[in-house]
């Protein structure tokens, strides 16, 4: 993957596959160390699935016998200096408190780290295919954050209004890009 975004997109669908209906995505970036996050409430994972987790051939998926995202993705990091770390409470652990975190950092100032993409995109077509979930999406730097929350969303809107319909998603988009904007100045 050529732009970070696609990590952040890959990384947060298989929290959307694990059956997690809320979903925390913070990427924190200052002073030259990006640590990026992603906490759901989805099924979890058994100690072998989390043993197993960077081994490119190894996925639950049926669709294909590879799944490369997350050793990737500990590739990046490494690369650049940093590394990755999962931890997982699977459902019938935990019925009440189960999900997983994967935490990575990287030295975003390091020469091999990729461009970040176009994040506010990244969020809109997450938010697009999958409308209930409830995703929150923070990104820090050092002069403030952007920062996108559809629960509050949906709180403000009202349950006639769909997340996905087109005016919401052009709306979050608008709004990302000039959180964006106001950071760069």
């Amino acid at each position: 993957m050529e732009e970070f975004s696609l990590y952040v997109l890959d990384i947060t669908m298989n929290s959307v596959r694990a059956g997690a209906d809320k979903i925390d995505v913070t990427l924190d970036d200052r002073d030259g160390i990006l640590t990026f996050t992603v906490a759901d409430n989805g099924c979890g994972m058994t100690k072998e699935q989390l043993r197993r987790l960077t081994d490119p051939f190894f996925t639950t998926r049926k669709t294909r016998g590879v799944g490369l995202g997350v050793p990737f993705l500990k590739m990046l990091a490494e690369q650049t200096g940093g590394d990755v770390r999962v931890t997982s409470v699977t459902a019938e652990e935990s019925p009440e408190n189960h999900g997983t975190t994967l935490t990575a950092t990287f030295g975003s100032d390091h020469i091999d780290f990729i461009p970040m993409g176009d994040l506010a995109d990244t969020f809109v077509t997450l938010i697009q295919g999958n409308p209930d979930v409830d995703f929150t999406f923070t990104h820090r730097v050092r002069n403030g954050e952007v920062r996108l929350s559809c629960p509050e969303l949906r709180q403000i809107l009202g349950e006639g209004v769909p997340l996905s319909s087109f005016e919401v998603l052009e709306w979050i988009r608008k709004y990302l890009a000039e959180g964006y904007a106001e950071l760069e100045k």
